[in-house]
């Protein structure tokens, strides 16, 4: 199910936090926050994890990652078994296990979008270089640097692979990467953000000069919001947690919000609270804290 409406709700910010509220879903990025350094997930975060879900407290891993990168997380899935991936772009059915993902819905990044915020990008900051995201192939320009954990399907300069007739062209564009060699990070990010407009939505997730750009209103809270929507959870009950300004957004919209202690400037300022670092089990410090309180408002109920 292909979707790209925007949904307005998901940059709204609460006039104050609301603790009180009992948390129905938590919703967590991968890498930086609930993944170590190394990609592991500690034996403490897998336990919380479990206890949330054991509780009644949905989890959603929200991730910047494509669906094939989620194998890290897959053995720690419950209940509904659902991911978002690619920075919003889709949500993913993690039940069937490594390589049988099945896509649940979809917000592609229109071609024609693709290729105004390319040759846009280009004329603001040369030297820039992409590489192309679509639901199950990677391709990228011959300049662009080994990022990835993958060899890429196709190299061609993005034009051709944006085109209506390029590669897989009947397979969806989920993003596209942009990278810099010499501009800074926030930087590139503001000056792409300025060329391009409202043609697409741009951010970063990298410690380089590495940009990601989705459909417009496409982000990690939009989708979040849409899953909350389809669950009748309000933004009140969700606790989110994430460490680089693609989080922002997430943690601007849900009720309580928590940067790691490893965390962007701009993702301290935007949350509502902060955690310890990705290393020291940040995500499930909160968690233990969020499950007892549980735990214990049942017991005074009872």
């Amino acid at each position: 199910m292909r979707e790209n409406e925007s949904v307005t709700s998901a940059t709204r910010q609460p006039a104050t936090p609301a603790p009180t509220v009992p948390p129905r879903l938590i919703a967590t990025d991968l890498d930086g926050t609930l993944l170590r350094d190394d990609k592991s997930v500690s034996e403490r975060t897998v336990a919380a994890l479990a206890a949330a879900e054991e509780a009644g407290i949905e989890v959603f891993f929200v991730t910047g990652r494509p669906a094939r990168w989620m194998d890290v997380v897959s053995d720690h899935v419950h209940g509904h078994g659902l991911a978002i991936c690619g920075n919003g772009a889709a949500v993913v059915d993690l039940h069937g296990g490594p390589g049988a993902h099945r896509f649940v819905k979809i917000r592609e990044l229109m071609r024609e979008n693709a290729l105004d915020a390319v040759q846009l990008l280009r004329a603001a900051a040369p030297g820039t270089v992409y590489a192309v995201e679509q639901t199950y192939g990677f391709h990228q320009e011959p300049g662009y640097p080994k990022l990835h954990m993958e060899i890429p399907d196709t190299l061609a300069p993005a034009e051709k692979l944006l085109a209506p007739d390029g590669v897989a062209a009947d397979e969806p564009v989920l993003k596209i990467l942009a990278y810099h060699s010499e501009i800074d990070p926030d930087d590139f990010l503001a000056t792409a953000r300025i060329a391009v407009g409202d043609r697409a939505t741009i951010t970063r997730s990298s410690p380089s000069a590495l940009l990601e750009i989705s459909g417009p209103g496409v982000s990690k809270a939009s989708t979040l919001a849409l899953c909350c929507a389809e669950r009748g959870i309000s933004h009140e009950e969700v606790v989110a947690f994430g460490d680089m300004p693609n989080d922002v957004e997430m943690l601007t919209w849900a009720g309580r919000s928590y940067a790691m202690g490893n965390a962007h400037p701009d993702v301290i300022a935007a949350a509502s609270g902060q955690t310890v670092a990705n290393n020291e089990d940040g995500v499930a410090v909160v968690i233990e804290r969020i499950v007892a309180e549980r735990l214990q408002a049942e017991r005074l109920q009872a």
